[in-house]
């Protein structure tokens, strides 16, 4: 049975040796990420689930390098969901810590190098120190192209939804919409990522294959790309291998190809 899950979903062991060309006509527009794994990977070493929270951002930068590299336009990574606030105290403070210090950090380069940071989510809750960086990034790189990254914080599928169906109640009781005029396109644009095209491809590391709460409007006709590495570990060469599997892909969208 985990085999026949394995082959339907994908789910794509690490492989060695040289590896294929990528097409560039083929690449995803849009790139989502759940990066899962950190305090496994951590538990494996002996180490803190800090320690492995930290590696997990290594890993994000040279994802977000590669992307840029490669001309991928838009990454999203879930990087604190709405159900992490269950987790002890200490580690969530650690985790915002660590999100204003990468902020700080790396906002520097991430503008040399021409991406534009977004966050989206139930924002508001999080701790004013990290919310003034996400707001500074956000506008000291708003003028840059080579690539968004958009980090999904204090962020669930279903809260974006509820908050949609807010915004559009909002604007029927306003008398700016017609309830009969609620329709597929009207609800995307209510969304977080109302601006952005769907993702084109979901990876998710640690060998987890579920969604976890996350895009679920956006990720209906997604391709979905599973691998047993850690997120720590995960780097260039993975994400090659997940691009390559994406461009053999026939998208069809629920349609026949002729």
């Amino acid at each position: 049975m985990a085999g026949f899950l394995k082959k339907w979903f994908r789910f794509a062991p690490d492989r060695k040796g040289k590896e294929a060309e990528l097409d560039p006509g083929k690449m995803p527009r849009h790139v989502a990420i759940i990066m899962d794994g950190n305090g496994r990977w951590a538990r494996s070493r002996g180490l803190p689930r800090a320690a492995g929270h930290r590696a997990g951002v290594e890993a994000l930068r040279d994802i977000v390098r590669a992307c840029v590299d490669w001309g991928i336009p838009i990454l999203t990574v879930y990087a604190f969901s709405t159900e992490n606030w269950k987790r002890p105290q200490e580690e969530v403070k650690g985790l915002m810590n660590l999100l204003v210090e990468y902020m700080r950090r790396e906002l520097p380069e991430l503008k040399q190098e021409g991406v534009q940071v977004r966050a989206i989510g139930r924002l508001e809750a999080l701790p004013p120190e990290a919310r003034r960086e996400l707001e500074r990034a956000w506008r000291e790189t708003a003028g840059n192209r080579r690539l968004i990254l958009n980090l999904a914080l204090n962020y669930g599928g279903r809260a974006e939804l509820v908050d949609a169906c807010r915004e559009i109640s909002h604007k029927v009781l306003a008398g700016e919409l017609r309830p009969e005029d609620i329709n597929d396109d009207v609800l995307k644009k209510a969304l977080y990522t109302g601006d952005l095209p769907d993702p084109d491809l979901l990876i998710r590391p640690s060998g987890e294959m579920r969604l976890s709460n996350f895009l679920l409007w956006q990720l209906a006709y997604t391709e979905l790309w599973f691998t047993d590495i850690y997120w720590p570990d995960f780097r260039r060469e993975n994400l090659r291998q997940a691009l390559l599997d994406y461009q053999q892909r026939e998208r069809r969208f629920g349609g026949l190809k002729i």
